[in-house]
């Protein structure tokens, strides 16, 4: 199974998933580079309150990315460029999220995304994706829940 890409699903879903949440999703041309990319490559990145993704941007990436946006208060959006993780608990709470999210986008759904980190490279305790969100997640579910975004 390849990766699933942004080009592979309705590019207006996820621009309207990411505007319930304030953000807006910045189309990047094919082969430029992807300003805010923490990895680099095809990797989604972040500044202030934008997701830069191009066609070939995974889902998974852009959903990564706009959840660490998400969990922020929006006042201090503004002044993330590229990295936005303060803590282990808030990265958690980001992995979860992005899961959370996938279950929103018709045609993704919640297993493909923990697939797609799977094979991205993603480390859990419990070895899968899978495994970590429906067994040890409940940490990051309870700071998002703490925090009104569940």
């Amino acid at each position: 199974m390849t990766v699933l890409r942004l080009s592979d699903i309705k590019r207006s879903d996820v621009e309207s998933l990411l505007f319930q949440h304030g953000l807006n999703l910045t189309l990047v041309a094919e082969g430029e580079t992807i300003p805010g990319s923490f990895w680099g490559d095809d990797e989604a990145g972040i500044i202030g309150h934008t997701v830069y993704a191009r066609g070939d941007t995974p889902v998974h990436s852009v959903l990564h990315e706009a959840g660490h946006l998400i969990v922020l208060p929006p006042e201090r959006r503004g002044a993330v460029h590229t990295d936005a993780t303060d803590s282990i608990e808030e990265e958690d709470a980001v992995c979860y999220l992005q899961i959370a999210l996938g279950g929103l986008l018709p045609g993704v759904g919640r297993e493909r995304i923990m697939a797609d980190m799977d094979a991205w490279g993603y480390t859990f305790r419990l070895g899968s994706a899978r495994a970590w969100f429906e067994q040890d997640a409940e940490n990051a579910r309870t700071w998002l829940i703490a925090r009104g975004l569940l």
